[in-house]
This record gives C-alpha cells, structure tokens and sequence, in this order.
C-alpha cells in the first residue's frame, strides 16, 4: 500500500519509514501536517500514520481534513499514554485505529493487514459502482435465458426495499453476484457491502470478525477491531454459506437483526447497526432445521425474499453467451487473440452439465483460451472431463437436436454465422472451410443445405 508517515519527531518518523518500507510498503514522510496535506493533494496515499500532538495540524484537525478530501483513506495515530481516551474520540470522528508509544511494530503490522483488506474491499466497491450503474445493474449480468430473466426481475422488485433476501443454489451458480447487483440497485448503492464466508472461519473467528472485539478480549486481541456489522454500517452485509454458521453465533446473529444493535467480543456496550442482510447457501435450511444444525426463528428472519439460482444445467441457453463473455476477458487479459469456438467445442460446452456451475464454466474457458494454439477453440483445449461425456458423432447429434428444436437457437445462431464467415474469407471453398472450422467437409455440406446457404464457387 502508499503509506504517508506524518510524525515531527525526526528520529521516530525515520525509523517507522524504514520499518514500513522493510515490510514492503511504499512510504512518503512529512514533518508537519501541513506538509503531509499538501503531498495528499498530489500523491495517491491509502494509509496515513500520523502522530497525534504536534505544532499547527494536530492528528484531529489531520482526520477532519483527509475525511473531507477523500474518506476511503485511513488515518492511524500515534498517541501518548495519556491521550489514550482523546484518541478514543478522535476515532469515532473517522480515524480507524491508533497506537500508543512506544509502538509495537508487530502491533503496527496487524493494523496495517486489516487496513489494507479494508482498502480492497473499498475499491472493489468503487469498481462495481463503476460497472453497476442504477440503470445497468442487472443487465451487467450475462443470461439470455427465462429463468434467469425471472431471477432478475425478483431481484430488481426487491432491491429498493430493506426486506431480508435469501439467495438459494448450487455452488459457482454466482450467487454473490446477484446480491452485489441487488445492493448496487439498492438505495445503499454508496454505502459499503460487506461480504463474509461462514465456512471459511471457526466459531470464535467467526463471531470476533462479525461483531468485532475489544483490546484483550482473548489471546491474540491486541488491539481493538470493529466487525463486518460496523463496517457496513449503512450498507449491506452478505453471508455467504450461512448454512455453515454455527448455532451459537446464529444466537447472536438473531439478536442483532430483532434489535439491531450488536455488542463486540470482550464487551457490554450496545452498538446501534443499521444494515441490510443478504444471505446465501448452497445447503437446505429446512432439512438443517430438522437435523437441529439451523434455527428455525433465524430462518424465518432470513427467508423474508428467496431468491433461487437454477444450475447452469437447467438453463443451458446461457452457456454459450457466458463462454463468450469469459473468452473475451480472458483473451484480453492474456493478450491473445482468440476469435471463437468451433462448432465442435460448442457442442461439448452446450451439453456438459458443469456440476461446478458457471464458476467451472469461466475455469474451463480461462484454460481453453491459454492453451489453444488456433483462432477458434477445438475440443482439444477443453478438459477430459468435458471431452469424455460427449459422443464422437457430433454432426449427427446436433443436426437431430436442431430438428427436433432441441437445440438452444443461440449455439445454432452463432454456428450459421461462423460457416458463413468461413466460407467468406475461403471464397466459398467447402474444403478450406471445413479446415477453418476443424469439422469435416461433409459437415460443411450438411449445414448448408439445413440452413438453404447458397453454394458459390470453389469446392
């Protein structure tokens, strides 16, 4: 991260420069906060640690100005034994954290790890409110077909309300994209959304970064940390996987959605939170409630709005769109320059049943695009596992779905339009076309007629 140090104590602010470039971050000093304002307005800085007395700007003064310039940077300060309790209430005028002195580097350093997980989670805000405009929001997600449409319309109907939303499907179907759409529709589309995965910690983790904790709460608590409850403040908060929470924190979760108000680890004040909760699981909650691993009052809190994602099985329309969607980026990010599928590959891509979803999808494009060594991905370049559930015969099994109307019209659509492109740039020859696209002549010949193109000269 860019660091500014602001500290008018020469030998303090060089050695925490040194320290702080030595843990690999880029640091710029100041000596006044003057001097430090006047870097802020020419240089792009995601942390500021400033001392917290000091002549002209004092470490107050130095957060009401860098919150009026840019409130996504955060300001740590350094404090005397004494200016503890002032510092306290500087906090809560938008520092994020501070230190007392002498100051514990490997204090410093937890700060700073949290600090820069915060500042990633802000610019992937800034990012999807770059995307996500009000009048885009769920047109930015690639789908052409019904199920989704209706998805997506529940989705827009719900997004203006502060209603409990609860996001049911299989694993990889995108169910944080749709929450994140939901949020950015959402009248709190400028405030923060704050996702967490309840299967990714353990129930002490889990409870400490949800409602926070207090200074020595438990081994390891070395300073205090507000929770996803505090930072979304105003916002949305995701859980995903919340059939993984464990009974104990859905306790306290219940709790803090009845009454809104929350109380960290280690502590007895009441902390007044405003947010909106979207949730996801991939599990069944009822069959959790009957095994006793879910509550039954949590549950009802939750399922206000469900919301279910159909597997990408069920909606194989949109296996096409989304692989060329994934093509596109993945070819621009490698700097390759890969125009297509051929009609082969799409063939094995539309009748696969991604059990992974459209997660597996985007991996198995992102590697086809890495390892084809044509213009148009081949079967080939898909995985075995794709490669093995298909038959040989493609020809045949795609002209029977065709007729039997079996066959999505955009996989057909886009076939029409790669024959005719072929045999444009081969001048109509149905030999080289059918090298162009890696099918055989006869297949070439077969379209043609299906779909009445004219034959021109060459064979």
């Amino acid at each position: 991260m860019n660091l500014l140090v602001i500290d008018d104590e020469k030998a303090q602010r060089e050695s925490l420069t040194g320290f702080l470039e030595h843990i690999g971050h880029n640091v710029i000093s100041a000596e006044t906060g003057q001097k430090g304002m006047e870097i802020l307005e020419k240089s792009s800085v995601h942390v500021i640690i400033s001392d917290f007395r000091m002549p002209g700007l004092d470490g107050l003064r130095i957060v009401e100005k860098v919150k009026k310039m840019d409130p996504a940077i955060l300001v740590i300060l350094i404090t005397a034994y004494g200016d503890v309790e002032l510092a306290v209430n500087v906090m809560k005028a938008g520092a994020y954290d501070f230190l007392t002195k002498p100051i514990d580097l490997d204090e410093l350093e937890v700060i700073l790890s949290r600090a820069e997980e915060q500042f990633y989670m802000v610019e992937e805000n800034k990012m999807f409110r770059e995307i996500l405009n009000e009048n885009a929001t769920f047109n930015d997600i690639v789908s052409v077909s019904s199920q989704m449409e209706n998805v997506l319309n529940l989705c827009a109907r719900v997004a203006s309300g502060i209603s409990s939303v609860l996001i049911m499907g299989e694993t990889g179907v995108g169910k944080e994209l749709i929450a994140r759409a939901v949020h950015f529709a959402s009248p709190r589309k400028d405030k923060p959304f704050i996702a967490l995965n309840c299967s990714a910690l353990n129930e002490h983790l889990l409870e400490s970064e949800l409602f926070g904790h207090e200074k020595g709460a438990f081994t390891g608590a070395v300073n205090t940390h507000a929770g996803r409850f505090e930072i979304a403040h105003g916002g949305t908060l995701f859980f995903d996987e919340i059939g993984d929470m464990p009974l104990n924190v859905q306790v306290k979760l219940l709790r803090a959605l009845q009454e809104r108000v929350i109380e960290r680890v280690g502590s007895t004040q009441l902390i007044k939170v405003d947010v909106r909760v979207i949730t996801a699981t991939h599990r069944n909650l009822e069959e959790l409630i009957e095994e006793n691993r879910f509550r039954r009052d949590l549950f009802y809190r939750l399922n206000v709005v469900p919301i279910h994602i159909p597997p990408l099985r069920e909606r194989r329309e949109d296996i096409v769109v989304l692989a060329q969607a994934f093509l596109a980026k993945y070819s621009k990010e490698n700097h390759r320059e890969v125009k297509g599928f051929n009609p082969e590959a799409i063939e094995l891509l539309t009748r696969y049943n991604y059990p992974g979803n459209v997660r597996e999808l985007e991996n198995t494009v992102e590697r086809a695009v890495l390892l084809t060594r044509s213009e148009y991905i081949e079967p080939k370049d898909l995985p075995d596992t794709i490669q093995k559930t298909i038959s040989n015969n493609f020809l045949g099994d795609t002209i029977t779905l065709a007729l039997n109307g079996k066959m999505p019209e955009t996989v057909e659509r886009l076939e029409q339009q790669m024959l005719h492109s072929a045999l444009k740039k081969c001048n109509g020859n149905q030999t080289r076309a059918a090298n162009e696209l890696g099918i055989s002549e006869k297949s070439v010949r077969d379209r043609m007629k299906k779909w009445n193109i004219p034959t021109s000269r060459g064979k």
